[in-house]
């Protein structure tokens, strides 16, 4: 077999070579765009959602689940179907307004949503967390290109 022939143990290595750097570029952008996402997602929400998990309040803590997992599914869409550090930076941006946008929403179809999670109401929260992870998904899938 040719060194150089697919599949043999030198071009796995080419590739590796040519390709991890690029991967680990996009997935640490990645990464600072979900921590940049949550951290932003957290200051523009009507809760405190620290101190709520400190003290134990579930509700608190799916929310804050529902929200970090529907910033990541848009970006790991983007990761999967792009091999552009600009697409995933664009598309992150669009996830975090659409989180807060459905945030602003539940929260208008819901009265006093802001005390049901602070209260512990956890079936408030997952509504908002399937409502979060709903609008990620269908995010996705429209980032994915025909």
């Amino acid at each position: 077999m040719n060194p150089a022939q697919p599949g043999s143990s030198a071009a796995v290595f080419d590739a590796l070579a040519h390709g991890l750097p690029m991967l680990l570029v996009q997935v640490i952008a990645c990464a600072v765009l979900l921590a940049l996402g949550v951290t932003v997602y957290t200051r523009l929400t009507p809760f405190r959602e620290r101190e709520m998990l400190a003290d134990g309040n579930a509700a608190a803590g799916t929310v804050l689940a529902g929200a970090i997992l529907a910033l990541a599914i848009p970006l790991a869409a983007m990761l999967a179907t792009s091999g552009t550090l600009l697409d995933i930076l664009v598309w992150g941006v669009v996830a975090l307004i659409l989180q807060l946008l459905t945030l602003g929403i539940v929260s208008l179809g819901m009265r006093n949503f802001r005390g049901m999670i602070e209260s512990g109401n956890v079936a408030a929260a997952i509504t908002l967390a399937g409502a979060q992870i709903a609008v990620a998904l269908l995010n996705a899938a429209a980032m994915v290109p025909n």
